[in-house]
């Protein structure tokens, strides 16, 4: 019987890569959508797509009877505009209504998934300056420590004992086709690359080849469950990062953007998701056996910029 994963987000960076993978090593893929005709142009022919309002599991729940794993990407880009009340708002509302919509779901189907994989991020651990942090370790304070927090916690069903229910706490995802790093590489091709504060910041990121090897590490090896740092095994600090990405892009990393001016024109953004120190180590993962194909900055960034 052929093998079949249901993925909430599939249009998305993240969704897109891990999508292409997953058909490419034989699996079914259903991709729940709230716009079916529009992701049929983007992606490939071979997805089965299934309608979804992405706050509720009618018209879709029979899709996760058997289903291998069930993927919960959905949720409102947290950088994709300034935050204001109501921004802030619809990105905890994204993420609470698709876990919910995940939850009941699972619990209207008699064949659970094999596993839950519900990712969060590791803005879950909040600022903590050098402190070396792991999936032990206790959440921060803010905003996306609470967005987080909750997020983790909506995908939980009643019935969890019945089926895996693994939890992957995303660092920054670097890739040429989306995410962070086309935005950021776009000044520095400028001759306008700066860094932020004073760069003494720590920065924990993941290939999006080892975000997707990594997820799918976990699918398959059943006796694997619980929280999962997917991050590489080497953070920097951040200054060290785009020395090493102006580098690659044959440029010098030319100002400082001061943070009293970050946070001036970004507010509680600058903070959380700029300025912010996280030292994550990926220890679970490394446990486990995953072997990273880019563990420090440097091999990633080549990977990356040398595949145009």
């Amino acid at each position: 019987m052929e093998k079949h994963v249901v993925i909430s987000g599939a249009s998305g960076f993240i969704g897109k890569e891990l999508t292409l993978v997953l058909l490419q090593k034989g699996y079914k893929v259903i991709a729940l959508s709230r716009n079916v005709k529009g992701n049929r142009e983007h992606l490939p022919a071979r997805l089965e797509f299934v309608r979804w309002d992405a706050k509720s599991a009618g018209g879709w729940w029979q899709h996760v009877e058997g289903a291998k794993a069930i993927i919960n990407l959905a949720g409102e880009n947290i950088g994709g505009g300034y935050w204001t009340a109501k921004r802030k708002e619809r990105i905890l509302q994204s993420r609470l209504n698709a876990g919910s919509a995940v939850s009941d779901a699972i619990e209207k189907v008699r064949d659970k998934p094999g596993v839950l994989v519900q990712p969060s991020g590791v803005n879950y651990y909040g600022t903590r300056g050098d402190q070396i942090l792991d999936e032990d370790s206790a959440a921060g304070r803010g905003f996306l420590t609470e967005v987080t927090k909750r997020w983790e916690e909506s995908s939980r069903v009643p019935d969890a004992a019945e089926m895996r229910l693994v939890v992957t706490r995303f660092g920054v995802v670097l890739g040429k086709s989306g995410g962070f790093l086309p935005r950021l590489a776009l000044p520095f091709r400028l001759f306008m690359g700066s860094y932020f504060g004073d760069g003494s910041n720590w920065f924990s990121w993941i290939h999006i080849d080892d975000l997707v090897r990594a997820v799918i590490f976990l699918i398959e090896n059943e006796e694997l469950a619980g929280t999962y740092n997917m991050t590489a095994p080497n953070p920097l600090p951040s200054k060290d990062f785009y020395f090493q990405l102006a580098a690659q892009l044959n440029r010098s990393l030319r100002f400082r953007i001061p943070r009293p001016l970050l946070e001036f024109l970004l507010g509680e953004m600058a903070r959380e998701l700029i300025l912010v120190s996280q030292r994550v180590i990926p220890r679970r993962l490394l446990d486990a056996g995953f072997e990273f194909l880019y563990p420090d900055a440097k091999s990633a960034l080549e990977q990356i910029f040398s595949a145009r």
